[in-house]
């Protein structure tokens, strides 16, 4: 069996990537920028380490949730998507009219889809957790369609905290796509928006906030529910479907191209691909994970792999590496850029676009919008 791809990296896989072909003032802004962003994640380091502690604050919680995370490594290990991803049903999808908005003389007309997911816990011993948290077993999306007949769809999946459709649709500038002709799903990823249970202290904190055996499991409720959009989208007569997303959005969006064979394309930007790797070196979560590592007596490694299940690096992709364009920032602290290559590697043929900015700061961003949209015109053609 070939080695799996968390013990082939060493423990810190630092390098610097993407500075070819930079002047002097783009090398000065991505240093400021890079700098920045060390300051600005302490606070989301600090609200995750926060959420994760007090999930793991009961007695004997720690050995509980890591004896609970050995489940998954065989799973990862094996790289069959199919043990982990079970095929999705058909289900019953509501929908309701949400106001329409203009964009430059063209009327997006949008409507919000809801559905009870029937998801399973993969895992069994997260299965409590998971029925306890009503809000986040109901599927949401907003889907903006013509209304006229089926046309080429892009599923857009949203960063850690950041739901808002109005956030992604001007980040991806999604309303220009729309007046191209496009429809566009934009999808909520659990414990986000109205999927988030209530009375909790910020958006998206049920993700972290609820022990690592759920984080993983989060995960795989995301793909699973993006999975049964699929099939609502196929049962409206759509031939072309693409998938993108921002940093927690962006590795779901390389997760469902790696396990689903129905999509055209992917575009992940600034993905969270090695999450293991970006809490160590974040503070203070680094400082909880090594302890919390060290107290189980494992090191980076092995961690990795219990938590890879719900990775794309751990499958083989059944989709062309020409048809992904991964977009990632020299600056990034959020998700340091060799986290990115690590998802270049993984299909081999990719587009790897750099932009001069960071996680936070987009420098650069109108020259990734224009390729990141002729590649989902060129391959919702194809």
């Amino acid at each position: 069996m070939a080695v799996p791809w968390w013990e082939r990296l060493p423990d810190a896989p630092h390098r610097r990537v993407g500075h070819a072909g930079l002047g002097l003032r783009q090398r000065l802004q991505v240093q400021w920028v890079a700098a920045l962003e060390r300051v600005a994640r302490v606070p989301l380091s600090s609200a995750v380490a926060a959420a994760t502690a007090a999930s793991l604050a009961e007695p004997g919680r720690v050995r509980q949730e890591f004896e609970a995370l050995r489940f998954y490594e065989p799973l990862a290990r094996s790289g069959d998507a199919s043990r982990v991803f079970a095929p999705p049903q058909q289900v019953a999808i509501g929908e309701r009219p949400l106001a329409t908005v203009r964009s430059k003389g063209v009327q997006i007309q949008r409507r919000a889809l809801h559905f009870a997911s029937p998801f399973v816990p993969l895992n069994p011993a997260a299965a409590p957790g998971i029925a306890r948290m009503k809000r986040s077993a109901v599927a949401h999306a907003e889907h903006w369609c013509h209304g006229d007949g089926p046309r080429p769809t892009l599923i857009v999946v949203h960063g850690f905290g950041a739901s808002m459709p109005w956030l992604n649709a001007h980040a991806l500038s999604l309303r220009q796509l729309y007046r191209s002709g496009h429809d566009v799903l934009l999808f909520t990823f659990p414990h986000h928006g109205p999927r988030a249970e209530a009375r909790l202290p910020f958006n998206g904190h049920g993700v972290f906030g609820n022990g690592l055996l759920h984080f993983v499991e989060s995960t795989l409720l995301a793909i699973h529910d993006l999975r049964v959009l699929i099939n609502h989208l196929r049962s409206r007569g759509v031939a072309r479907i693409g998938v993108a997303g921002i940093s927690l959005g962006g590795s779901a969006a390389a997760l469902l191209a790696s396990v689903d064979d129905r999509l055209d394309y992917c575009i992940p930007v600034v993905p969270g691909v090695s999450p293991i790797d970006a809490f160590l070196e974040w503070q203070p979560t680094g400082m909880l994970l090594t302890r919390l590592m060290r107290s189980q007596g494992i090191g980076v490694d092995e961690m990795r792999g219990l938590m890879a299940v719900h990775n794309p690096l751990s499958y083989a992709s059944p989709m062309a590496g020409e048809r992904v364009l991964i977009i990632g920032g020299i600056g990034d602290r959020v998700t340091a850029p060799h986290h990115v290559e690590l998802l270049h590697r993984h299909w081999p043929g990719s587009t790897m676009h750099w932009f001069p900015g960071s996680h936070l700061l987009h420098f650069g961003r109108g020259e990734y919008l224009r390729l990141m949209h002729a590649h989902i015109d060129r391959w919702s053609m194809a």
